[in-house]
């Protein structure tokens, strides 16, 4: 959706999803996002009453569809999908941000886990929520390259979990090395569990 499409809800959480993968959700304000977003100060409260919990869960949810849309399009772009393809492009992602923008973002799902996982069970919440729905499509993709489905689901888990692990690495060391490593260790992995791939 293009910016200039948004409401000013929209483009709140959209700017607060993007404040978050950057300075995660304790350096992030209320008035951060909503100049951020180019919406006045006092639509805060109109659109996310129960404040700034409200705001993060709602961000998280966003991160989650986007991630889960993502996939869908991965695929859409592959003419034969394997396992080890989708991996590769769902790393690829991180690898052309990183390379093109530099290190200061990461996925604000993670972000907020470390900040608020044991501080706000809502916050804790909707981040497995998020998780949770870019998993599905993930475990759903692989069912359909021929993964059995009891494996799909803890494949697109040790696939998402891996891609995570990987950011953390690479903003560290400022260098992509960790997501080349992940993307190339694991493609065989993936591509044995589906044999007609």
């Amino acid at each position: 959706m293009a910016g200039s499409e948004r409401g000013p809800r929209e483009r709140m959480v959209f700017s607060a999803a993007q404040l978050i993968r950057r300075h995660g959700v304790d350096a992030t304000g209320m008035r951060d996002v909503a100049a951020h977003a180019g919406a006045p100060r006092g639509s805060l409260q109109h659109y996310f009453p129960g404040g700034k919990e409200q705001l993060v869960g709602e961000a998280l949810r966003w991160a989650g569809r986007y991630a889960a849309d993502r996939v869908a399009r991965f695929l859409a772009a592959m003419e034969r999908p394997t396992p080890s393809g989708l991996f590769g492009a769902m790393v690829g992602q991180w690898t052309d941000e990183y390379e093109r923008a530099g290190f200061a973002a990461g996925c604000p799902v993670a972000a907020a886990t470390v900040d608020c996982a044991e501080s706000s069970e809502a916050t804790r919440k909707a981040a497995a929520d998020a998780f949770a729905t870019w998993t599905r499509p993930v475990a759903d993709a692989l069912t359909g390259m021929g993964v059995p489905e009891a494996r799909s689901e803890p494949l697109a888990t040790l696939m998402i979990s891996a891609l995570e692990g990987a950011i953390v690495v690479a903003r560290a060391e400022r260098d992509v090395r960790a997501l080349a490593t992940v993307a190339r260790e694991l493609g065989p992995l993936l591509d044995a569990a589906a044999p007609r791939a």
